[in-house]
């Protein structure tokens, strides 16, 4: 069984989606070294329908991208969630209608699957019980207002699994399932 593990972006008070606050430069050279790690270890992307075409619209197009992302968004098997997507435009992907389906692919051979952004399907994976891991880049930033990771009503019980802090005051931490 894959591995299915929700990499977000998020403010010391738990905002993954409000306005302006995250700025993908922001976390210095080490943090893009860490995220290099992670895209090695994960062989599956897994999105809902309007993250992936806010990839899909920019990265095929970066042509000198020395960071790595758009080989590798290039390449990654994509799976995306909707029930109004009919041709992603993008190789390889393959369109999911539902959260069952992804009950599906974790089923399959292969490393770990991403989900990454995607706040509702993130909240929906969550309240399913399909998450085996967190891994937060925790941005120095109190926003106060905006969507939060864990939707209402979905406790959770979680294990530092480890945590890496960088200059620019970003910490990785992950966590699983006890």
């Amino acid at each position: 069984m894959r591995d299915l593990v929700v990499t977000q972006n998020i403010t010391v008070d738990g905002v993954i989606e409000a306005g302006d606050w995250f700025g993908p430069a922001d976390g210095g050279p080490e943090l893009l070294e860490a995220l290099r790690k992670q895209m090695a270890r994960a062989d599956g992307l897994l999105t809902g329908r309007v993250t992936f075409e806010q990839l899909r619209g920019y990265w095929p197009t970066q042509t000198d991208d020395p960071s790595g992302i758009a080989s590798y968004l290039n390449k990654v098997q994509k799976d995306v969630v909707s029930s109004t997507l009919q041709d992603p435009g993008w190789t390889p992907t393959t369109i999911l209608r539902g959260v069952d389906d992804v009950r599906g692919l974790k089923d399959t051979a292969g490393g770990a699957i991403v989900c990454t952004g995607s706040i509702d399907l993130t909240h929906q994976l969550i309240t399913a019980g399909l998450v085996d891991e967190y891994r937060l880049f925790v941005y120095p930033t109190v926003v106060a207002t905006g969507r939060r990771l864990f939707p209402d009503g979905s406790p959770q019980s979680l294990r530092l699994h480890t945590s890496t802090s960088f200059p620019s005051g970003v910490t990785l931490l992950i966590y699983r399932h006890r």
